[in-house]
């Protein structure tokens, strides 16, 4: 580069200073056990020592990977496998960073992701592209390809934001969706440039780059999560089968991301928003996507970018340092920029603007991705001091975007804290009664587990035998406990805890009732098999009794299919239900279920004020989509549900006791009406009788 030429006598006597003063080992390790086990010990001790200085665990990792490196004292080679586990863990990296943001919030909030996205692209993008014509003296095609480096960002700081819990929030659900749009235009600018060069820029490279492009995004989102539900529906004996058909779908994906002409970090990210609905956050499936990324693939991805990072090269010229330290400062300003321009757009405050560009200062794959494919494809500029200044860039938003994010991430965290904090507000506790032949326990901890609050209640399990006879009671009472261990097994796979209770009572339904006093148990969570009964008023003597004499919030559910397979909840009112005293309590636990699975709601108000109704369920939270219809009459309801359904649909029946606001005798009925026309996907919820700090005061 010509204007840069007054350094050049400045790099043999560096070169020398690095021969003399770079350490090295002759021989790094070559054995595979060995290999394996000094980065496991990398990956444990790593973050474990940098936590110590309040610094993010990732960047341990990173900083360790560059001093073991061979450009460090060259224990380890940076050879193909480690190439091929880093090049999986940032796959598997995007792969949950669109398996865990908040889908409803995502869509609703889409524009902000593409403002966000657009602007963090044209930014950097165009800034850089001046930088390089008129500062490197570089030709419009390497300025372009120069400011494509940083125009992109890769989620480095992402495993911080899912420690701390934060993904959901707003500014960084649009920073994460705004990824997607970075990462695709830098890369497209990738392909441009490199065409132009090569080949030369055809109509033909044009149309098959969008006719690609345009097959790979319709048909992952049509195609996945249509197998998704057929397979989760089908195939839910063996749990290692559903994580293994999840990695398929990732794997799958990030290669025709490929084959369309993108990256297959793309694919990657696209595959996760395809399967976000169908996987549980708090579901086992989840917890196992979780361990092996955050334990395995993830740390491999960051100690494969700690050993591109060669420090020494700061020895090798001022050329690099001046590339290097413009890279730097524009990734900077211009990211700055960016978060700084969308927070005033949409009102984010100062702290959220901070985890915005923390997040998207981050720099590895799409960095390196260009800079590589333009040095290989010989475009001018693009020589071994622009490789090694990029991996310097790489070096210092490494350390740069995580503690950004921990800074910022901690304040997000107080702030909810705070906001949410209610001193008369006593935890949700919820209790699930188990009969000895349940067929259904999964489901019912399944349940139990998306309208859980995050706290450290465990969910209480009640099993109720009748006394008969000592030897054949505590048959059935070791019967029931290894029932229970089951429970525990799965719910400890989930990372949820259990909490197990037995009693021997001639009455089931007193047995139950006593344990919801006793254990200040908030909410019930019934099983229903839909059986006829003729002694009963609307599903047995048992649960008929415990709906009599427990006041709490009270659901009496079938789901014949996981609670993650649905797509839409249908939401049926009675007349004056929202007068009821525990409605807010109700509504919540249906936005919930909604917020946990991706579901829309549609709500049937029956002989009701549908704009009364949107705006009680607009002023509690969680925030999920719904809509309203009137029913007027009673007749019309179920036809008209009829009429709607889905056999992905699940519907839930929010009632009233007998002589509270809300009941009509029609109740009776509904949840066997409901029950027949679903085939058993659906719930009945029974407000709360009291409110609950009063409800679940210690008795005397």
């Amino acid at each position: 580069m010509e204007g840069l030429k007054i350094y050049q006598s400045t790099i043999d006597v560096g070169s020398f200073f690095t021969m003399v003063t770079r350490p090295s080992l002759t021989t790094p390790f070559e054995n595979a056990v060995i290999i394996f086990g000094i980065a496991m010990i990398v990956f444990l001790v790593a973050p474990l020592f940098v936590k110590r200085y309040k610094l993010p665990g990732i960047i341990g990792i990173i900083l360790v990977g560059a001093a073991i490196g061979p450009n460090g004292f060259g224990l380890l080679e940076r050879d193909s496998t480690i190439k091929l586990l880093g090049e999986v863990g940032l796959i598997y990296l995007m792969f949950l960073a669109g398996l865990e943001i908040n889908l409803n919030q995502f869509i609703d909030n889409k524009d902000r992701s593409i403002f966000f996205g657009l602007i963090s692209f044209l930014i950097p993008q165009t800034i850089g592209t001046v930088f390089g014509v008129y500062i490197l003296d570089l030709s419009f095609p390497a300025a372009l390809l120069f400011g494509a480096i940083f125009s992109s960002h890769t989620l480095l700081a992402y495993p911080v934001v899912q420690r701390l819990g934060i993904a959901k929030n707003e500014a960084m659900t649009t920073t994460i969706g705004g990824t997607i749009l970075t990462d695709t235009l830098a890369l497209l600018v990738l392909a441009v440039v490199i065409a132009s060069v090569g080949e030369g820029l055809t109509t033909g490279f044009f149309l098959e780059l969008s006719i690609g492009l345009s097959i790979f995004f319709v048909g992952t989102w049509l195609v996945v999560p249509k197998l998704g539900r057929w397979f989760f529906r089908t195939h839910d004996d063996e749990s290692y089968y559903e994580f293994l058909f999840v990695m398929a779908v990732l794997f799958i994906s990030a290669f025709l991301a490929e084959m369309a002409g993108v990256e297959h970090i793309i694919g990657a990210f696209i595959a996760g928003l395809a399967l976000n609905r169908l996987i549980l956050d708090t579901g086992p499936l989840m917890n196992r996507i979780e361990f092996v990324g955050n334990a395995l693939f993830i740390p491999f991805f960051l100690l494969s970018v700690g050993m591109l990072v060669d420090v020494w090269v700061i020895t090798e010229g001022i050329n690099t340092l001046i590339i290097a330290g413009s890279l730097i400062g524009l990734v900077i300003l211009t990211k700055l920029v960016s978060s700084w321009i969308t927070g005033k757009v949409y009102s984010y405050n100062k702290t959220e603007v901070l985890g915005m560009f923390g997040l998207s200062v981050g720099q590895a794959a799409a960095a390196l991705a260009i800079v590589l494919i333009g040095f290989d494809a010989g475009v001018p500029g693009f020589n071994q001091e622009m490789i090694n200044a990029v991996v310097l860039m790489i070096l210092v938003v490494s350390v740069l975007s995580p503690s950004i994010v921990e800074r910022a991430g901690l304040d997000l965290v107080k702030k909810a804290e705070k906001r949410d904090y209610d001193p008369k507000k006593v935890p949700q506790r919820i209790l699930i009664p188990i009969a000895k032949d349940s067929k259904h326990k999964e489901s019912l901890l399944d349940l139990a587990f998306a309208i859980s609050s995050d706290s450290d209640e465990p969910i209480n399990t009640v099993s109720v035998i009748r006394p008969n006879g000592e030897t054949q009671t505590m048959s059935e009472v070791a019967r029931t406990e290894e029932i229970q261990k089951e429970m525990e097994k799965y719910a400890a796979s989930a990372e949820e805890k259990i909490k197990s209770h037995t009693r021997v009572n001639h009455n089931i339904a007193s047995g139950v009732v006593r344990s919801t006093i006793e254990n200040q148990i908030s909410t019930i969570i019934v099983g229903w098999d839909g059986a006829e009964n003729r002694s009963q008023m609307m599903y047995g003597k048992i649960i008929d009794q415990v709906l009599n004499r427990a006041p709490q919030l009270t659901l009496v559910t079938r789901l014949s299919k996981p609670i993650e397979t649905y797509k839409r909840i249908l939401l049926t009112l009675p007349p004056n239900i929202e007068y009821n005293e525990g409605f807010p309590e109700a509504v919540e636990t249906v936005k919930k279920i909604s917020e946990k699975t991706g579901c829309p709601i549609k709500i049937y108000v029956v002989n009701g004020d549908t704009e009364k109704i949107e705006k009680s369920f607009s002023e509690i939270e969680p925030e999920t989509p719904i809509e309203t219809m009137e029913i007027k009459g009673w007749r019309k309801l179920i036809p008209t549900i009829k009429k709607d359904y889905d056999k992905n649909d699940l519907v839930i029946n929010m009632s009233s006791r007998r002589d509270k606001p809300g009941w009509n005798n029609e109740l009776k009925k509904l949840p066997k009406k409901t029950f027949t026309l679903t085939q058993g996907n659906s719930i009945t919820i029974y407000p709360g009788g009291e409110k609950r700090e009063k409800r679940l005061k210690l008795v005397d």
